[in-house]
């Protein structure tokens, strides 16, 4: 008895010494950290007043401290950045989702600063700006061309809601510009987290989610039970993420939160303080858990688009179409530092329902350049979803029906770089008060030889891959001494690419007249008439319409 007695003594005080000197080794650490901290921050202090005390030139303080600031965050993520006191309004707008602009879209063209999209109903749109205008002045300050630049300009045209700013816009036929005041924010200038919802057909909704901010998921809500309400018939759902970059992680939940019931896990946390390790789940009453739902998505949907794709797929409730999502699994926070400086760190990885992160880069262990690397085939993981379908970790989301997106041929490529497809609608609007409806207005062929004479009187002219191509040949021949002995049969090749150009506006009208006629829709419907218009061609609504539309197919890509 003494003998079991002893040895149950001895464990305790092994135990006890075990624990206590974990706890001093523990602390050790932290009080080794916290010196290298102080030791390295006073090193820098003396560095940084040395040089600006006694360095044969004259420095600037303040700009010498944002770039050693920016150079240390470079080495983390992209997402990890400083805010000085001059940025703090822009970092407000990022963060809150609240534009204090115009509700418009500038962009620069040969040097001019044009609106190249309006909000529609926005502050802009109101004042009777058009997309095309040219913006010469914003209040005082002369902008383009010898004056202010598109990001100076982009800065300018965003304030506190509410105040107002006056425009100079030069418009094409009018020899004189004209002075425009527009009042900045209000609802229609932001741009909507859901500025469209609608049917695709008598049976199929259809919710386009652009962000993630404020009130996302109440728009979503919102947007589906109009559609219920609207349409009785309705038998599925499209929700479309695509170029959705994401977001609020809230709203993502709120969104999610829309087709599944309260107390559904959808994402969770995981940090190195305990205020970076938390779970989320659904809190309210859903609008409906059992309507057939495809989400699309594609490479430029990220972050909050990933958490509702991701949660929708190891939840197994719909189905995911499109292409792989970008990858982004990181959290971001802002806190505040001294003088009115803030800065948005990455503070936590996160971690969907069936346990997976989907982050593709890995910006922690680097390539021996230094370059961030993706995820390697080898440290992919395989989880489960609630049915049992197998789905990876690293890589962003797969969809369970994945549609491949045709490149876009290299001469509307050209047109729409060199900006003339832009300009034709510019002088087509300008001629044309109306259109018919954005599902009636086609480009018949009389529109489209105005289109074609256009362009060659503008001395269009493109170089393609196989040009490139053809170019690397020529210099490997002549480096191997081979050029002379074919340069009849390059020179032949290359008259006829150049003969295939100049036929490629008739030979590839089909494709050129849709991409124009997307361009004049939009211009007069803005984005909602433009998705309207184009249900019947966008090939990832109607391979969701299919699987909405079979039943058998949608119960066994979900597993069931």
């Amino acid at each position: 008895m003494f003998s079991i007695l002893h040895k149950q003594s001895s464990r305790r005080r092994l135990l006890l010494f075990l624990g206590i000197s974990a706890f001093f080794f523990v602390g050790f650490r932290t009080a080794d950290k916290y010196f290298e901290i102080s030791r390295n921050m006073d090193i820098f202090g003396k560095v940084f007043t040395e040089v600006n005390t006694v360095y044969v030139d004259e420095t600037n303080p303040t700009e010498m401290m944002q770039k050693g600031i920016n150079s240390m965050l470079e080495s983390m993520d992209p997402y990890t950045n400083f805010f000085p006191e001059s940025m703090i309004e822009q970092s407000m707008v990022l963060n809150s989702g609240q534009l204090s602009g115009i509700g418009a879209e500038i962009g620069m063209r040969r040097g001019q600063i044009l609106i190249l999209e309006l909000f529609q109903d926005g502050p802009a749109d109101e004042a009777g700006l058009r997309v095309g205008d040219q913006v010469v002045k914003i209040d005082d300050e002369v902008i383009g061309n010898e004056g202010r630049s598109l990001d100076e300009a982009k800065n300018l045209l965003q304030g506190e809601s509410g105040t107002s700013i006056t425009l100079g816009i030069r418009r094409a036929g009018e020899p004189v510009p004209r002075s425009v005041v527009i009042k900045r924010g209000g609802n229609a200038a932001q741009q909507e987290n859901v500025p469209f919802s609608g049917m695709v057909n008598n049976e199929i909704g259809y919710i386009l989610l652009n962000n993630f901010m404020g009130s996302a998921g109440n728009e979503v809500a919102s947007a589906l039970k109009n559609l219920k309400n609207d349409h009785p018939e309705l038998k599925g759902v499209i929700l479309d993420l695509r170029g959705n970059p994401g977001g609020r992680l809230d709203e993502a939940v709120n969104v999610c939160n829309v087709f599944m019931p309260p107390g559904t896990y959808i994402t969770q946390m995981k940090g190195r303080t305990s205020s970076s390790n938390q779970k989320f789940s659904t809190m309210l009453p859903a609008v409906d858990t059992e309507i057939p739902l495809v989400v699309l998505v594609n490479e430029n949907s990220a972050s909050a688009s990933e958490i509702v794709s991701g949660a929708v797929q190891d939840l197994d409730r719909g189905v995911i179409l499109g292409r792989r999502s970008y990858g982004k699994g990181l959290v971001q926070n802002v806190r505040p530092l001294t003088y009115n400086t803030q800065m948005k760190i990455t503070i936590a990885r996160y971690y969907i329902p069936s346990g997976r992160c989907i982050q593709s880069i890995d910006y922690f262990h680097r390539n021996a350049d230094g370059s961030p690397g993706h995820v390697p085939d080898t440290a992919v993981t395989a989880f489960e979803t609630q049915n049992g379908r197998i789905v990876y970790d690293g890589g962003g989301i797969l969809p369970d029906v994945i549609v491949e997106e045709p490149a876009e041929l290299p001469v509307i490529s050209a047109l729409r770089e060199q900006g003339l497809l832009f300009d034709f609608v510019t002088q087509f609007s300008a001629n044309n008060d109306t259109i018919p409806g954005p599902r009636i207005f086609q480009v018949d062929n009389g529109m489209y030889q105005d289109f074609v004479d256009f362009v060659q009187a503008k001395g269009f002219t493109f170089n393609t891959g196989s040009e490139a191509k053809l170019a690397e040949l020529e210099k490997a021949l002549a480096s191997e001494d081979y050029e002379e002995m074919v340069n009849g049969e390059v020179g032949a090749i290359r008259k006829e690419i150049a003969r295939l150009k100049v036929a490629d506006l008739n030979r590839h009208q089909e494709q050129i007249a849709e991409a124009l006629r997307k361009s004049i829709v939009s211009r007069y419907f803005f984005k909602q008439g433009l998705l309207e218009s184009g249900f019947a061609f966008d090939r990832d609504i109607q391979q969701a319409v299919r699987v909405l539309n079979n039943e058998p197919e949608y119960a066994r890509l979900l597993g069931r």
